[in-house]
Order: C-alpha cells, then structure tokens, then sequence
C-alpha cells in the first residue's frame, strides 16, 4: 500500500481504489470535514499529478468525467481548498506524494483504465438524509425528497408560499454555485413546473439564496450532490434533447412575458402528464400569494391568465 498523511488529510492507495480521509486541523475547511472520507475506486481515475513547490507542494486527482457526482453538481465550482481531490504536500513529503502518484499511474496502465467520460456514477455522494442550514434557509434531503423551510430574512414571497418540499422524482436537475462572499450564490432544484423560469434566487421558491456564511453556505453542495446522484446520469441526455428543450424554452419565455418573473412566480410548462393536479396547484398558491397581500388584484388577473394559456 502506498500512503501519505499530512495535516491537509491522508491519501492511501491500496491497488484497486484511493481512500481520501480529510485532515483534523482547524486548517482543513469545513466543507471538506464535513463530506468525511471518499473512496475513489480505480475506474474512476483519470489521473493524479504532483506539483512540487519551494515550501508546499499538492497532490491533484483528476477524475474522469461523469464518475463523481459531487464534481458534476458542483460544475468545478468549489474553492480550491474545499476540494477534496487536492492534498497539500510538505515539502520534506515530496518524494513520498511523488512515490504514490507513480504508484496509481502505474496502476491505471495495467488496468488499461480509459480516460472517456463514464456512463454511471462511480462514486455514491454523501450519505442521507443530510440537511444543511444556510442563509436564506434549512434545506433536507431525505433520498426522495427534498424540503426547504425558510428564514425569517428570507424574500416575502417564499416566507408567503410556506415549506418548499420537492419529491425527487420531479427533479430535472440542480443548479449551484458558491457563495464567494463578493457575489451571492444560490442552490436552485429545477423541477419539470420550473424548468423555463428566470427567476432570480432571492426570489424563486425553488431556491435557496447563499448570500450569509461563506463556508456554511459552501455545505449546500452536500445537498446538491446528494439529490444529483440519484437523477438520471448526464450520459443519458442526447442532443436532441436538449435541443428540444431550449426550443420549449424559447417559446414558453416569449409567452409569459416578465410579471411571473418580477413577482417571484414560476412560469413553465407543464409535464406530459398530470396538467389538472400541476394546475390547481400552481393556481391555489397563487390565490394563497393573493391573499397574503404579496398579489395587487391586477397582478393577480394578469399572472394567472399567463398561467391558463400555459396549459
């Protein structure tokens, strides 16, 4: 077995997979600690680099695309010390991080390991259920479904809409991007009602706006990644699909005009199936928005016959 333990955390390769154990140290980053040890297995390697520096050098395991879906829910978002595939080496470690790094390249050829993007996740994602309070609310994922419970500094409309829960199967996918404490970040589930909507975080009842802690805000990844590995795999999406898909979306955005948009509303198009249950749902949270005062009258009228001709 080749190992190297450092205060950044300890790496082990065993031949047949790399186990990654996050250091202890108040250095370590709290995303890092938190998402625990990883197991990588081979299969999922694309390779590992060292690079030697004067003081501190790094280890770097690149996966390959698709194998991971913490790398995909993130979109190579996460700050580079949150990233549990990079090891901060010591200098007077080199010659050990270069020994392990040989070892696994080694390894990777007498596998024959491919480099092309996998079809399947290969790593599982964090464990569930998993929740995770961040500024603009508590957001918790079960394995089906995800609920959202706001804050009192959250937008009005939310706060008027209650409790957001989003059964995983009615997921499209999920958008995330870190809060970097000079620009808000969000975590958005885009659902087959909301897959055409503009909205912004702060105000779309699907989101969640990461403006507050920087490293809480950063544990939303660990729900992005949780909910993101049990959707269909990016393999599977073709590319009539998605051109598909921006055509339904040009379309719907040139009917719906900007009031759902302005108002913190949802404008999409409906499913397939089950239009009358997706109706008198999107119509009875908008009579609830009425009441509460957050709707004007003409609002109202005006939002809920975008509404009707959507279906």
């Amino acid at each position: 077995m080749a190992e190297i333990i450092q205060r950044d955390g300890t790496w082990a390769f065993d031949g047949t997979s790399v186990r990654i154990t996050p250091g202890l140290h108040r250095s370590v980053p709290l995303f890092r600690q938190t998402y625990g040890e990883i197991t990588v297995p081979l299969e999922a390697v694309a390779g590992i680099v060292h690079e030697p520096e004067r003081k501190r050098g790094r280890l770097r395991l690149r996966l390959r695309e698709g194998a991971d879906p913490l790398l995909h829910a993130t979109g190579g978002r996460l700050p580079d010390r949150a990233d549990p595939y990079r090891l901060t080496v010591d200098v007077d470690r080199s010659g050990v991080a270069e020994y392990l790094a040989e070892e696994i390249r080694h390894a990777l050829l007498l596998d024959q390991v491919p480099g092309e993007p996998t079809k399947a996740y290969l790593l599982p994602g964090p464990p569930v259920p998993v929740s995770v309070r961040s500024s603009d609310g508590t957001v918790s994922f079960d394995g089906t479904q995800v609920r959202v419970d706001w804050a009192d500094t959250s937008d009005r409309v939310k706060r008027a809409t209650g409790p957001r829960v989003i059964n995983v199967g009615d997921v499209v996918r999920v958008e995330w991007l870190p809060n970097s404490g000079l620009e808000d970040g969000f975590l958005r589930f885009v659902t087959r009602e909301t897959v055409f909507s503009k909205l912004p975080a702060e105000k779309d009842p699907y989101a969640l706006d990461l403006w507050g802690n920087v490293s809480r805000d950063l544990l939303t990844a660990l729900v992005a990644t949780a909910v993101t590995v049990r959707l269909p795999h990016p393999s599977t999406h073709t590319g009539a699909e998605r051109g598909h898909e921006r055509d339904q979306e040009r379309e719907q955005v040139r009917e719906s005009g900007d009031l759902a948009r302005g108002r913190g509303l949802v404008a999409s198009v409906p499913p397939p199936s089950d239009h009358h249950d997706v109706l008198l749902r999107r119509l009875r949270e908008l009579g609830e928005l009425h009441r509460d005062g957050v709707l004007t009258d003409e609002e109202f009228a005006r939002t809920k016959a975008v509404v009707l001709r959507g279906f």
